[in-house]
């Protein structure tokens, strides 16, 4: 059968861990559940993160190419769908 915990062990210096136990006192949480949420909450803001940058990533690479607006973006999808264009069947760029 499946564990559905694990236990883990951290260390934090006195004052974080006295703030640690007055948050999740505060929030009437355990301090399990507390650990989880705030995990939670960073996962979901690193993920967030990371979306941005590919997304300037994404705006730079598309600039570069001079695919400046929507119609770029409808005429290379019309293109590749047919086979040429600045995409080429592999999927690299013919630019």
């Amino acid at each position: 059968m499946k564990r559905r915990r694990v236990a883990m062990t951290i260390s934090v210096p006195p004052e974080i861990a006295k703030d640690y136990e007055w948050l999740a006192q505060k929030e009437a949480k355990n301090r399990s559940q507390l650990f989880r949420d705030m995990f939670l909450l960073y996962k979901e803001q690193a993920l967030e993160k990371e979306f941005f940058e590919l997304q300037r990533y994404g705006a730079k690479s598309a600039k570069l190419k001079g695919i400046l607006t929507e119609k770029d973006v409808e005429r290379i999808v019309f293109e590749g769908r047919c086979g040429d264009g600045v995409l080429g069947r592999s999927g690299e760029s013919d630019v």
